[in-house]
Order: C-alpha cells, then sequence, then structure tokens
C-alpha cells in the first residue's frame, strides 16, 4: 500500500457511496427536474399562508399605525426589534460556513454552503422589514441614506444607530448576494446544459458565458476568493454594529463593551442551528443521504458547541460585571432578569442556549439526527428569547419606579413575527425547487477526499 493510499484510509470521506460527478449532477438535479413531491407542496402552502398572514398584519398596520403593536412609553421596542435581531443573527452563518471555512480549507463545507448562502439572504430580507415598519412612515425610508438631494442643507443624522444599521445590513446584503451568485455560475452552466427552452435561455444569461476553461476556472478562484475576503469581516463588524444599538445608550444592562463579541457569537451560535434545522430536512426529504453525512453534521454541531460555550460565558461574565461595578441599577437589572416578571423568558434563555448545546458531546447524539434536530430548534428558540430578554428585560423597570411597566406583545406583532417566517421559508422553499441545493462543482472537487485508490475514486 503506497502512503497516499495509507493517509487516504485515515481520513474519513466527505461523500459517501463511491459516487461519479455524473451521479452528484443526477442526484442535485433530481429534485429540478421531477415534479414537487407533496412534502413540497405541503410545505410551500404552510409557508405562504403564514407569508400571507403577514402581509395583511402589516398592511393592517400602515393603515392604523404602530398605535396597534403593544409597546408604551416605558417599552418603545419591543417584538420588532428583537425580531430584527434575531434574523440579522440567523443570516451570519451563512457567510461564516461559506467565507470563513473557506479560508481555512475546511472542505466538509461544500456539502452545506450553498443552502447556508442562500439562507443568509433570506435571513437578511427578513430583518430588514423590521426596522422600516417600525419607522411608522416606510415610504420615507429613503431619507436614511445621504444623497445629494433638493431638501437643502439636510443630510442623515450620521450618529443615529439606525444609520449604521442600514450600512451595515445593506453591505453585508450585497456582498453575501454577490458571494452567492458568483458560485452558482459553474452550477448554472450544467443547469445550462441540461435545460431546454426558456429554462435553457435564463441559465444561459446567469452563467455568464461559463465555458468551463482552464482561465474560466482560474478567473473565477480569483473572484470567489476576492469574495470571501471582503466578506469574512462583515461576520465580525455586522453584528458589532448591531450590538452598537445597544451599547451606545446609558440604559442599564445595554450599557457595555461586552456586546459585539457577545452578539456575533451568538448570531453565529443561531445560524449554524439554522442550518442543521433546514439541511436536516432536505436530507431526507431530497434523498441527500450520500452528500450531508455523519461527518458534516458533527462539525457543525463541534461548532455550535464552541460558539454556545462562548454564549454561556457571556451570561456568567454580563452577571459579573454586573456585581463587580457596584452600580446599584446594572445590579437590579440582572436581578430582575432572572427572578423578575420575565423570568420565565430568562430561563427558557438558559436552558435552551446553554444545557441544551452540552448535549452535543455526546457522539451517539451527534449520530442521531432527529435529535439534532429538535435541539437545533430549540436552540434557535433560546436564542429569540435572548434577544427578548435583552431589550424587554432592560426596558420595562428602568430608573423611576413610577414608570415601570409590563410589555404583551398584541396579535399583529405576533402576525408580523409569523409572516417573517413564512417569508423566509417560501423564499427557501422555491430555492430548492429551481437552484441546486448542494454546490455541484465543488462537491465534485472532493468526491475522492478519504478514500483509497481501490475504493472506485474515478
Amino acid at each position: 500500500m503506497s502512503t497516499h493510499e495509507v493517509y487516504s484510509t485515515l481520513r474519513e470521506p466527505l461523500v459517501d457511496g463511491n459516487l461519479t460527478p455524473a451521479d452528484v449532477t443526477r442526484d442535485v438535479c433530481a429534485p429540478m427536474d421531477g415534479k414537487p413531491s407533496g412534502l413540497w407542496w405541503v410545505g410551500f402552502l404552510i409557508a405562504v399562508s403564514l407569508l400571507g398572514l403577514g402581509v395583511a398584519s402589516v398592511a393592517y398596520l400602515m393603515a392604523k399605525g404602530i398605535g396597534v403593536w403593544g409597546l408604551n412609553r416605558t417599552v418603545g421596542w419591543g417584538f420588532d426589534i428583537t425580531n430584527f435581531v434575531f434574523w440579522v443573527g440567523i443570516g451570519h452563518a451563512g457567510t461564516l460556513i461559506s467565507a470563513v471555512l473557506f479560508l481555512f480549507r475546511q472542505r466538509w463545507r461544500t456539502a452545506v454552503n450553498r443552502s447556508a448562502e442562500a439562507m443568509t439572504i433570506f435571513a437578511v430580507m427578513c430583518a430588514g422589514l423590521f426596522p422600516l415598519i417600525h419607522m411608522g412612515r416606510p415610504w420615507l425610508a429613503y431619507f436614511v441614506f445621504p444623497y445629494p438631494n433638493t431638501r437643502g442643507p439636510l443630510w442623515i443624522n450620521f450618529r443615529s444607530a439606525l444609520c449604521w444599521d442600514v450600512f451595515a445590513i445593506s453591505t453585508y446584503f450585497l456582498i453575501s448576494l454577490g458571494f452567492w451568485y458568483i458560485g452558482l455560475v459553474p452550477d448554472l452552466a450544467t443547469l445550462r446544459d441540461r435545460a431546454q427552452g426558456l429554462k435553457q435561455k435564463l441559465f444561459r444569461f446567469f452563467s455568464l458565458g461559463w465555458d468551463g476553461g482552464f482561465r474560466t476556472w482560474h478567473r473565477y478562484e480569483t473572484v470567489y476568493l476576492l469574495l470571501a475576503g471582503l466578506a469574512t469581516p462583515l461576520v465580525f463588524s455586522v453584528h458589532t454594529i448591531v450590538s452598537m444599538d445597544f451599547a451606545t445608550s446609558v440604559i442599564p444592562g445595554w450599557h457595555t463593551t461586552i456586546f459585539p463579541p457577545y452578539f456575533v457569537s451568538g448570531a453565529i451560535f443561531s445560524g449554524l442551528a439554522m442550518v442543521l434545522t433546514l439541511m436536516l430536512i432536505a436530507r431526507k426529504t431530497m434523498h441527500l443521504e450520500n452528500y450531508i453525512t455523519e461527518r458534516h453534521v458533527g462539525a457543525m454541531c463541534k461548532l455550535i458547541i464552541a460558539t454556545g460555550g462562548i454564549v454561556a460565558a457571556a451570561y456568567a461574565t454580563e452577571f459579573f460585571i454586573a456585581w463587580y461595578s457596584g452600580n446599584e441599577y446594572e445590579r437590579f437589572v440582572f436581578i430582575n432578569r432572572a427572578f423578575g416578571p420575565y423570568a420565565w423568558a430568562y430561563w427558557t434563555m438558559v436552558t435552551c442556549n446553554v444545557l441544551t448545546p452540552q448535549l452535543f458531546w455526546f457522539s451517539k447524539i451527534r449520530r442521531n439526527f432527529l435529535i439534532v434536530w429538535v435541539l437545533s430548534i430549540l436552540i434557535n428558540v433560546g436564542m429569540w428569547f435572548e434577544r427578548f430578554v435583552i431589550i424587554v428585560t432592560s426596558l420595562h423597570r428602568d430608573f423611576l419606579p413610577s414608570s415601570w411597566s409590563y410589555y404583551v406583545p398584541t396579535k399583529i406583532e405576533i402576525a408580523t413575527f409569523a409572516g417573517s417566517f413564512g417569508l423566509f421559508f417560501t423564499l427557501f422553499f422555491l430555492f430548492c425547487r429551481f437552484l441546486p441545493v448542494l454546490a455541484m462543482a465543488e462537491v465534485k472537487g472532493v468526491l475522492g477526499y478519504g478514500r483509497s485508490r481501490g475504493g472506485g475514486d474515478s
């Protein structure tokens, strides 16, 4: 046995089944070539129904004003900003898996990066809706963009956290969209060669004349590497900007320097959990068992353990800082979080975000995909409650006991939140139906990884 064969047998294959490149094309394109399955229609109709509910609730909100929300004089931010931060966090894992892991040459990313990138784009779209709605007059949204205008010496307030969010989110969306599209070009060329009629014309236009030659691949890899380098700082900058919406205020519980790393790690934590949730469903319903293997799920679970540990350390650090500071207002905020009217939300957050990830230490659990799927959902539930706890519990009891209040979301707020999930899953279902869920070109590049030469590596 040669040195190559000895080394390759020590590595776990990234693709099961000794597949050929033709097998990869056939398997990935199968959902697009045939008619949608019954499960696809059920999921799509549920998602569209939720989207319709969200559209109706937003239309009612526009007609009546944000007074239909449960906000009051004390709690000026509620479900809207909670959902905004939640969806921005969901969008973080796509850039992490695609850009950061690509730069670190982590080959296992090839089975999940395409869906993670699409998830990023859809999640950022959902996130952008909530600040737009919260403006009260979304038709004046152009006021937050600096551009030469005829309104006299009137410019945006660059000190406003809202402007930071606009620049951060729009930049993140455009770079992520470009990164996703460039990675999709080789697969669009494959679809072009298989399609006929209108589909072929569309794929020919969007594949940008791809011919598969050496020069084409060389330029593609150069651009892809450049975009990965541009996208990597965004993983850390976008949620850092979002955290500054809170950290630059003087409200106890928000005015702390721990928020930027705390928010970034939490965003990656929740994004990884959402990728697991979606990919395990796609693996089962689209018959991708050979491509999304125990190795991929195990690697994702280990990343969740790492980021979940950072989040747990941040929770403990917050309490320590509040105690060590000697500030009675800071101490009260954290005691109120744990034992006040919203204690149920705080302990739900701790249970889902601190205790749940510890189960991933056990290999038997990592190999049981049903349990992994349930735990990934629980983590996202906990991360939503984290944003709710940070925002609402810091506001509902401020410096003056006479202004204390209790915030309860209205049906319109809940319907709007459900509608954002409807938008997200509607777009994801359409993506799974009309575009390849896996990056075929990249999967073909790792077919021989971990195989011996006698194992059908051709």
